[in-house]
């Protein structure tokens, strides 16, 4: 018998996931590749963010999770080259790893759409409540109380929505010299709705949702620029600057560094933000070997209409691709072109209020978000997680608390200048 066709996957995130668990009883060798040790349930990360869940409840081991599947050999590295031709993928520390077919899910990263300055005035929330009682004038405090969130998609409208739960109910009694309920929480956006991709009677009605909660809505901006005083925008000619010490980016993505160096190897057409424009069944052109599924790959559906990077696609495009794999092997007719099946999408906006469209269906309020929980425990992977955070959402519903507010890091570079202490 001759040697095992070899299958290298790069990214543990839904789609590599779903395409190395797939693989589980094809005759294959698969080693799957992930910068990190873990799959992490990124839908749920703005909750870690806001001290709803711990790290650890929404991310899950990836030898622990495919331990069982004997034909899978899982490695800590990061891809920085790969060579089509010769079929080998080069890791930062020199590795080499020879495929017959590769599989990319490496996704993508934040976009500043060329303002990478901006990175540095976009912290975590780690100490901003202690900065803000420490502060030594009302101006100061007021900025330190004042969040601006860019980018009204999904994420920016769940982190505004935690946010102002936050200042309303968790911290209301937890200091002295601040009242968190004044903080100013605004959410901006550059077109003229939110949730751009949802059915627009689902946009209007998550933006009275949030709107309920406290939150400022400003669309139709330009964010032109964001340093340690806040953010200055542009609305109509005008240009505006609100002192701001917490910017949270919630907006488009890019290309990491291995998908432009794939499509520079490759010589593929990528799209504006560096998306590779892949075949109808998510290979590169010319180079039926590789696939790439997820946010990475610019596919579109039957109409030429670009698939949204969601996690159904990534995971629908990692299960699709070991069909095509399998049916090689096998010397079967390739399976139709790929497919997305769309099951809908959601946001939740703040506790018990969420907006849906499910197969069609327009769904708001308690409902929504009854249905949003639900779906989220059945997709994170560990059942153990599972029972975690349901048990946390429960606990956090009854009492308004949180159970992840540390305060973490080097606190001697966080607080503001000249604070005031008070006994």
């Amino acid at each position: 018998m001759g040697e095992k066709h070899r299958v290298v996957i790069l990214g543990g995130g839904f789609g590599g996931l779903a395409a190395a668990q797939k693989l589980k009883r094809v005759p294959v060798e698969v080693t799957l590749i992930d910068r990190r040790n873990f799959h992490l349930f990124q839908p749920l990360l703005y909750q870690v963010a806001t001290g709803s869940l711990s790290p650890g409840e929404i991310a899950a081991p990836l030898r622990g999770v495919l331990s069982r599947q004997k034909n899978t050999c899982v490695l800590l590295g990061e891809a920085v080259d790969v060579d089509p031709q010769a079929k080998r993928v080069i890791l930062r520390d020199g590795a080499a790893f020879e495929y017959d077919s590769l599989i990319v899910a490496t996704g993508t990263q934040t976009s500043y759409y060329g303002n990478d300055s901006w990175r540095e005035w976009a912290p975590s929330l780690k100490s901003v409540e202690e900065a803000a009682e420490r502060a030594a004038t009302p101006e100061e405090a007021r900025a330190w109380l004042t969040f601006v969130i860019v980018g009204a998609g999904a994420t920016g409208l769940e982190l505004s929505g935690a946010l102002a739960e936050i200042a309303n109910e968790t911290l209301r009694h937890d200091f002295r010299k601040i009242n968190p309920q004044e903080a100013r929480i605004i959410l901006m956006e550059g077109a003229p709705r939110v949730l751009g991709p949802f059915p627009e009677d689902l946009s209007a009605k998550a933006e009275k949702l949030v709107t309920h909660l406290g939150v400022e809505v400003i669309k139709g901006v330009m964010v032109t620029n964001i340093d340690a005083g806040g953010v200055t925008f542009k609305r109509g000619d005008s240009h505006e600057t609100l002192a701001a010490k917490t910017v949270l980016w919630a907006g488009g993505v890019t290309a990491t560094a291995f998908g432009r160096k794939l499509a520079e190897r490759t010589n593929s057409e990528s799209d504006r933000g560096g998306r590779i424009k892949v075949n109808r069944d998510l290979t590169v052109p010319n180079f039926p070997d590789i696939f790439i599924i997820g946010d990475l790959a610019h596919a579109v559906d039957e109409k030429g209409t670009p698939l949204p990077g969601v996690a159904q696609v990534a995971m629908q495009g990692g299960a699709y691709a070991v069909k095509v794999i399998r049916a090689r092997l096998e010397g079967q007719r390739e399976p139709p072109p790929f497919h997305y099946f769309n099951k809908g999408e959601m946001a939740v906006i703040g506790r018990a209020s969420a907006v849906a469209n499910i197969f069609g269906v327009h769904v708001s309020g308690l409902l929504a978000w009854l249905m949003w929980l639900f779906i989220h425990l059945i997709y994170i992977v560990e059942f153990q997680s599972r029972i975690m955070v349901f048990i946390q959402w429960g606990f956090e519903y009854l009492t308004f608390s949180r159970g992840a507010r540390l305060i973490t890091g080097d606190a001697s570079s966080e607080p503001p200048q000249n604070p005031v202490t008070h006994a």
